[in-house]
């Protein structure tokens, strides 16, 4: 028996909320097969299995949140013994085994995960061969899609992503070709009405007449704790420039109409965030992040370009590696995958780590201009307003521009008016008079 205890998925994570399990008691597995959905502090993450076999007793239901190393299924996969891996003290019969576990590192998927032991000690069920019945609670989620080996048929987690979507139970379609289901039959299935999911809710909701209550936890949790955070360790400073950006929006038109950028989704925020990338060169200092436990100012010679993402589960802030080495093509295709993977709810905690300076659209949502909150450990956070057809003195005439509100906020402590103010003049005389630079 191999028990799969919850690994740390992220940068030292500590606990978990079960989502949904993707496989159900008895079920075959194979190796990498993914076995449920969990959401940490930063994302939601597919667990694939470590090993083949067959599933034996799921430990923990959709809805809970679980610390890292409780072990969340058991698999027979032919090994001896499941005590080797959990470590369960012998107790007489008719007492709950006691099982004592020194968490020195707990398994990580991602990151280095935590740095300090922690004793725990809890309660285990009663595990003898005369009360099997009593060795662990199981339960199949409504929404779980039966295992071929049960005679039932599979779908990849793109076509389980728009059932979701389409509100489509998996349990009652079949597929057309072979055992998978596809895309098409779960659009057919759709437009037939099939029978919609009963899913477990992922937040334990009590509403009311009067007021909706809803548990504070997972990625909104970690928001709040990263938000003030920030707000409340670095010294906030914001500064606000208004730009006719007519001759950029002039130049997205004439790249959106020549063939050799057909296919590339190109947007207001993509020439944005490549006149920051810019502006970077010239002042490097705006790129860097205070070290408090060092005392050191720290500058990366790389720029890990965040960009802020609205998403189902709240706001995420992915970034792009190594950006200052893209061209706007490389740029520009980057940003459509980050936004599209950040919208599937399919973000990775790694694409999240080691920002280095952030960029957020709020003219995307019809805002001009606001007072942006650093992302934790970096130094400044672009604000990029909504473009708006505007009266402009262009020559001592009033002429009818494109116009939007740059907003940058960055860390005192390390920042000081004449830099950021350095950085934001150079960003309108970019957005202000593109050259042919601008898209190299």
């Amino acid at each position: 028996m191999f028990e799969f205890k919850l690994p740390d998925v992220g940068e030292g994570l500590t606990e978990a909320d079960i989502l949904e399990w993707q496989v159900a008691v008895g079920d075959t597995v194979e190796v990498n097969q993914n076995l449920l959905e969990i959401e940490t502090a930063k994302s939601a993450v597919e667990l694939p299995s470590p090993v083949a076999g067959i599933v034996s007793v799921l430990h923990v239901e959709p809805g809970q949140t679980v610390p890292v190393g409780t072990v969340i299924i058991s698999i027979e996969d032919g090994s001896e013994s499941s005590a080797t891996t959990g470590g369960v003290a012998a107790s007489s019969v008719g007492e709950p085994a006691t099982e004592k576990v020194l968490e020195e590192k707990p398994s990580v998927l991602v990151g280095p995960g935590p740095t300090a032991a922690v004793p725990r000690t809890r309660r285990l069920a009663r595990r003898s061969g005369s009360a099997p019945a009593q060795a662990a609670v199981t339960f199949l989620p409504d929404d779980a899609v039966a295992s071929p080996s049960r005679g039932a048929t599979r779908a990849k987690p793109p076509v389980r992503l728009l059932a979701k979507q389409l509100g489509v139970d998996l349990t009652s379609v079949v597929a057309s070709h072979g055992e998978v289901i596809s895309r098409r039959d779960v659009e057919a299935a759709a437009a037939a009405g099939a029978r919609p999911i009963q899913a477990p809710p992922r937040l334990a909701v009590e509403s009311g007449d009067r007021e909706t209550r809803t548990p504070i936890k997972g990625v909104r949790k970690a928001i709040a704790a990263a938000m003030t955070s920030s707000a409340f360790t670095a010294p906030h400073v914001t500064l606000f420039l208004t730009v006719d950006v007519t001759r950029t929006m002039d130049l997205l038109a004439r790249l959106k109409a020549d063939r050799d950028w057909s296919g590339v989704r190109l947007t207001p925020l993509v020439l944005v965030a490549r006149a920051l990338l810019m502006a970077i060169r010239s002042h490097p200092g705006i790129n860097a992040r205070w070290d408090e436990v060092a005392q050191e100012i720290v500058e990366p010679h790389y720029v890990n370009l965040g960009l802020a993402a609205a998403t189902p589960r709240g706001l995420i802030v992915p970034n792009i590696k190594e950006a200052h080495d893209l061209n706007l093509r490389g740029l520009a295709d980057a940003m459509a995958e980050l936004v599209a993977t950040a919208r599937a709810g399919k973000t990775s905690p790694e694409a999240m780590a080691q920002g280095t300076i952030t960029i957020t659209n709020i003219g995307a949502l019809g805002v001009d201009a606001g007072t942006p909150i650093l992302n934790p450990g970096e130094a400044a956070i672009l604000a990029f307003g909504n473009v708006r057809d505007t009266p402009w003195v262009v020559d001592g005439e009033v002429w009818v521009r494109k116009v939007a509100q740059l907003a940058l906020s960055f860390d005192h402590r390390l920042i000081d008016g004449e830099l950021g103010s350095n950085v934001l003049a150079t960003l309108g005389r970019l957005l202000g008079d593109p050259s042919e630079a601008f898209i190299l």
